[in-house]
């Protein structure tokens, strides 16, 4: 690290702490004795969604929580909860060291989710990712549920 005031690159850390998402060290110079402080965020590469018609663009956690909450509305379902779904939708998509990830591969993890937390919601998320045309095919949905 170069210290800001002389300009020297020798440092000791004095002290480290964790500081929300990221690392807080205070340093001193060994060259001029005056101290300053630095921050280390991990650096984590930005998902891309591979939409339907091919097209690429930047994962938006923002779009995935507005799908999740239109399909709740109106239901016994917390903010909390929709907070911990898209968590843990995008934890898994990191996790997967995939740069790329499908829509369809968001989709089905979201209904994976939905299923667990609210039958209504989940039916209701299905309609629009799978883009149901007829009656039968929301019936379809349902009867899944029962297994």
């Amino acid at each position: 690290m170069i210290c800001p005031f002389c300009k020297s690159e020798n440092d000791k850390v004095v002290d480290s702490r964790v500081s929300g998402d990221s690392i807080r060290r205070r340093r001193e110079c060994t060259a001029c004795g005056r101290r300053f402080t630095t921050r280390e965020y991990i650096e984590i590469q930005p998902l891309i969604v591979v939409k339907r018609n091919g097209n690429r663009e930047p994962f938006q956690r923002e779009k995935l929580l507005a799908g999740i909450a239109n399909s709740c509305k109106k239901r016994p379902v917390t903010q909390a909860a929709i907070e911990e779904i898209a968590s843990n939708i995008e934890n898994n998509l990191i996790s997967n060291d995939n740069l790329e990830v499908t829509y369809d591969q968001i989709g089905n993890l979201v209904m994976q989710e939905l299923k667990k937390l609210d039958p209504v919601a989940y039916v209701r998320f299905a309609s629009v990712y799978r883009e149901f045309k007829e009656v039968g095919e929301f019936v379809d949905q349902i009867k899944t549920l029962d297994k």
